[in-house]
């Protein structure tokens, strides 16, 4: 079953079709949750919440379209509407460390001072700012994606994208050197 066939079956009331989103995108949106909770508790019951608005609202899928942004965005609301209640931080880099072989930011993060100063740089970047780098590179939405998860048009993304990677650059060049390896 894809994914199509899936949304049609669980609009016409079918849970386990459902079952089928379940257990592809759960470890996506597990990841996710974590990178912008750094709880495992907490990123459980939001993706668990996050599957429950999700068949609440199947009905008004629009099919065609591909299943994962939606999913996403309807994570990234449940995790943001609780940061707001109760004042969360992010912290991407608690999955980074434990997945192997992500491209990006996470490379630069291979040794514990490096994660450190990665770490730092990220957490002083803006909510929204964080958000688009780690859903980019530590979830691995593209940019039309993420214009769909976050409800945006592709530009805005792009922009968004571009000015947290230049300003992630400037927090990681004010953080110093990561290594003392070059005595020059």
């Amino acid at each position: 079953m894809n994914d199509e066939e899936a949304v049609l079956s669980c609009q016409n009331g079918d849970r386990e079709a459902f079952r089928h989103l379940v257990e592809t995108y759960q470890d996506v949106l597990y990841g996710t949750a974590f990178l912008m909770t750094g709880n495992a508790a907490l990123s459980e019951d939001h993706v668990q919440e996050a599957f429950l608005s999700a068949w609440r609202g199947i009905r008004g899928f629009r099919t065609g379209y591909p299943v994962k942004p939606w999913l996403v965005r309807i994570l990234v609301n449940t995790v943001t509407a609780q940061r707001r209640r109760r004042s969360l931080p992010i912290d991407p880099l608690e999955v980074a460390e434990a997945q192997s072989g992500v491209g990006g930011p996470v490379e630069l993060a291979e040794s514990s001072e490096s994660r450190q100063r990665v770490r730092g740089a990220i957490s002083a970047l803006s909510d929204e700012h964080n958000i688009v780098v780690t859903l980019r590179f530590f979830a691995g939405l593209t940019v039309p994606q993420l214009a769909q998860a976050l409800g945006m048009r592709e530009g805005t993304i792009k922009s968004r994208l571009h000015r947290a990677l230049q300003r992630l650059r400037k927090e990681l060049e004010e953080l110093g050197p990561g290594n003392s390896d070059s005595d020059e």
